[in-house]
């Protein structure tokens, strides 16, 4: 049941929307400014013409021909920067730089010079001078417009995902959180009936060998439900962690799950007196995140293989690994394993990696990874937990003094 391989096709096309639009965005807004740079063109044609007229023109010819558009040209350029340059290079007028740097020689020769290291610039040739010009303002800012929206909308896009991924994290949560302890507050009824049942079977068969042992098996059961039940209940609550050591509590773990795989599956653990790493956990939960990846290994191995448990200890962390033999992860799933609801099982929800990773991560302080995976060969799950303090662990209370308390 992966329930992502559809929202992930949705998020490629509307990934590829975004990027055609950003791309036709980019291209028309060049096309503007390309029409514009046509017409500002123009308009220091029209400016250097008009410069020359009134410039060449005698004192008759001005007192008796009409310059009135000449000099609304002229006048009209108040955004274009221009040169003039003679035929010795030198500036003779400038506009639009500024009001002092239209006057600034060393300047202008600085800009001019610059204008014609450009191998795709061509000043206007007039008569008896040469015409640069810049692009104005506006039009420099047409061109940064693609840029500035590109980061406008990436922002955007940005902050909405970051949101929506906050809001639907903490919706997760809350629906995990209840339905775990409505699974703990609904496991609690039938659980006691049968604790009941199970002591008046054993007052009225109390002589009976064989239902002794049944009854004995029963309650064998019925622990397990109520471990099951209390680690459901410590979901979506701060649990108490306590020292053990690592050793001892994978031992367990194996112990347990070696009784309910096949025969031709081995376990390979390192044994309770190969060393001492003292972890904090809350046993019941971590026993759950150990459980649920053998599972997934004999899932994985189909009835034949090895499973194997290595502990390394590492700038003040514990490195516990748990490989298998199995048919292994495409590499392109290594962190969708953990996500809600993904599996390749034909029956299963999807759960359990999810749980073991929020159990690890969130209560623990701890990391869980697909340290390496190769199909048709194995995968090794990697479980990183801060190392405890030795000290803990001598004074804690061992197993036995808990249930003696209990009691």
């Amino acid at each position: 049941m992966d329930i992502y391989s559809r929202a992930s096709k949705w998020k490629i096309y509307l990934a590829i929307g975004g990027i055609f639009i950003i791309a036709a965005s980019m291209v028309y807004t060049q096309y503007l400014a390309n029409q514009l740079a046509k017409q500002e063109e123009k308009q220091a044609l029209f400016w250097q013409t008009s410069h020359e007229i009134m410039n060449f023109s005698d004192e008759e010819e001005l007192d008796n021909c009409d310059y009135t558009l000449q000099q609304m040209i002229l006048t009209s350029n108040t955004t274009i920067p221009v040169i003039l340059v003679d035929e010795r290079g030198n500036t003779t007028d400038a506009v639009n730089f500024g009001p002092d740097l239209d006057q600034d020689k060393e300047y202008l020769d600085k800009v001019v010079e610059r204008l014609q290291r450009k191998p795709d610039f061509e000043p206007i040739k007039g008569f008896g001078a040469d015409i640069y010009f810049l692009e104005s303002k506006l039009l420099r800012q047409l061109r940064y417009f693609p840029v500035i929206q590109l980061l406008l909308i990436s922002g955007f896009i940005l902050f909405g995902y970051i949101s929506f991924n906050s809001a639907r994290r903490a919706e997760q949560n809350r629906v995990w959180v209840g339905m775990a302890k409505e699974t703990a507050h609904q496991l609690g009824t039938p659980i006691s009936a049968i604790i009941a049942w199970v002591e008046h079977l054993k007052m009225i068969r109390e002589k009976d060998e064989e239902v002794m042992e049944i009854m004995g098996e029963l309650n064998n059961d019925v622990d397990r439900l109520n471990l099951i039940a209390d680690r459901f209940s410590k979901i979506g609550s701060t649990p108490k962690l306590q020292p053990i050591d690592i050793y001892e509590e994978l031992e367990k773990c194996r112990a347990y799950m070696v009784r309910r795989a096949p025969r031709r599956v081995s376990f390979e653990f390192p044994h309770p007196a190969a060393g001492h790493a003292t972890v904090m956990v809350n046993p019941p939960l971590f026993d759950w995140v150990i459980e649920n990846l053998l599972r997934n290994a004999l899932d994985a191995m189909e009835g034949r293989g090895t499973i194997s448990a290595t502990v390394v200890e590492e700038k003040g962390n514990i490195h516990i690994d748990i490989s298998d033999t199995g048919k292994g992860i495409p590499a392109g799933k290594f962190k969708r394993v953990f996500q809600p609801g993904f599996t390749t099982k034909k029956r299963g929800w999807g759960l359990g990696l999810s749980l073991a990773k929020r159990i690890i991560e969130e209560y623990h302080s701890g990391k869980i990874f697909v340290k390496k995976s190769v199909e048709n060969e194995g995968t090794t799950f990697s479980i990183i937990l801060p190392k405890g303090d030795e000290k803990l662990l001598a004074s804690a209370p061992t197993e036995v003094d808990q249930k003696k308390a209990v009691s």
